[in-house]
């Protein structure tokens, strides 16, 4: 794969490493049997308690960081305060990476899935975007 073919990368941010890593095995198990974007967890406190971990969260996008930028999803106040400390921090997460507003599990399945089949950082963010507009009555 070229530089110009590099999936994007996917971190998902929570409180918990548990539903971190569920997620992301969600949203892999539904992205298809193809090529998968790179997709990281980043759970936990550091100890393995709840909380969130800004060098967990710097290595998780380091790891998935192809050269095509890097999506991170978070799910709850203080992940999302984390992750912002880390994007006004020079040099913290990779260029190119970026906080999307959009709602943890449905978001991450469509990022994930949209990273998988080529889209670019704009149309990762779009479609985890719009996963705010999915009715389920």
């Amino acid at each position: 794969m070229s530089a110009g073919d590099a999936p994007v990368g996917i971190v998902l941010v929570s409180h918990s490493a548990g539903v971190a890593e569920s997620v992301a095995g969600l949203a892999r198990g539904l992205a298809g049997s193809g090529a998968l974007a790179p997709v990281a967890a980043a759970g936990g406190a550091p100890g393995g308690g709840l909380g969130t971990d800004a060098e967990l969260i710097a290595a998780a996008a380091s790891h998935v960081d192809r050269g095509a930028g890097v999506a991170v999803l978070a799910d709850l106040g203080s992940a999302v305060l984390t992750v912002k400390a880390l994007l006004a921090e020079d040099g913290e997460l990779p260029a190119g990476t970026r906080l999307l507003d959009a709602p943890f599990v449905e978001g991450a399945v469509a990022a994930v899935v949209t990273a998988s089949a080529g889209g670019d950082l704009d149309a990762v963010a779009a479609a985890a975007q719009e996963a705010y507009g999915y009715r389920k009555v």
